[in-house]
């Protein structure tokens, strides 16, 4: 049946029933379509750090200078930068990755307001669907650097968290780049969620908070001191599960 020659007779709620299920099943191709690109694009960045923080910090605020320094020493140690794609703490991320040795890679997102494509990136993949986007942020990432920021980064870095300590992903450095802005959260962390048994004690490990670039990239390297950067491949059949 063509949707514009139905029955004069049929009912209208029934034919945007019919239209809007029609609609929902080519999204679902869209989706599929988004993860198939962006995976065949992503392929070759690996090991990459994925760098999350706010949209709204201007470029001379002195965390964009520190994001951009963290980013700057990543690319020359080796490592793709992944940012979000946007302007604020993600521009700076691209930006030190662009003037460094690795790819800047930009996961950008279609959104109403904030949201525009900044000019620091080698690499550069728009999403229309926020979920698809954060499995591409974890699903090649060999750590997780989160800067200050507001809900969406917040989103990104409970994520990381929820999903290392379900086993849904390999157990990934999760650094918290300046202490005064998260030291609140973490005092929080030990006294409710801990202190209510909402999480185990030993969770609060995940997370390393620091306030030094070079003290990031030895965080991340000290984690994989005894095994490579590269997923292995039970870990890479894990990932199928996210």
């Amino acid at each position: 049946m063509h949707f514009d020659k139905l029955p004069a007779n049929a009912d209208p709620g029934r034919t945007a029933e019919i239209n809007y299920s029609a609609r929902e099943s080519w999204r679902m191709l869209g989706i599929m379509a988004e993860f198939v690109e962006a995976t065949e694009r992503l392929a070759s960045i690996r090991p990459a750090v994925s760098i999350f923080g706010s949209a709204r910090t201007p470029p001379d605020h002195p965390y964009y200078t520190l994001t951009e320094d963290i980013a700057r020493k990543l690319s020359d140690a080796g490592f793709s930068v992944i940012s979000g794609g946007g302007p604020g703490i993600m521009e700076a991320a691209n930006k030190g990755a662009y003037f460094g040795k690795s790819p800047s890679v930009g996961l950008n997102i279609q959104l109403p307001h904030e949201q525009s494509a900044n000019a620091y990136q080698d690499i550069s993949q728009t999403f229309q669907h926020f979920f698809a986007r954060k499995v591409m942020f974890v699903k090649f990432a060999a750590a997780y650097v989160v800067m200050p920021g507001g809900f969406g980064t917040l989103d990104e870095l409970f994520e990381a968290l929820t999903l290392v300590q379900t086993g849904k992903i390999a157990h990934i450095p999760i650094i918290l780049v300046g202490s005064s802005f998260w030291s609140g959260l973490a005092d929080w962390v030990k006294a409710s969620l801990i202190g209510e048994g909402m999480i185990s004690p030993g969770d609060i490990d995940l997370l390393h908070i620091t306030d030094k670039p070079e003290e990031v990239l030895e965080a991340i390297f000290s984690h994989y001191e005894n095994r490579g950067f590269m997923p292995s491949q039970a870990e890479r059949e894990i990932q199928l599960s996210l």
